[in-house]
């Protein structure tokens, strides 16, 4: 497992986020598990 920092652009703004996942997952899995994590976030 690894931790990967990620920064996204969601509703005009930057958030960064960690991802922690396996070595083998792609880079586009990781930037979706990101949003994904921002929007459960903003959305509380």
């Amino acid at each position: 497992m690894i931790q990967v920092n990620v920064t996204i652009d969601y509703d005009g703004k930057f958030y960064m986020t960690n991802v922690i996942t396996s070595r083998d997952t792609s880079d586009e899995e990781v930037m979706k598990l990101a949003a994904s994590q921002i929007e459960k976030q903003w959305k509380e």
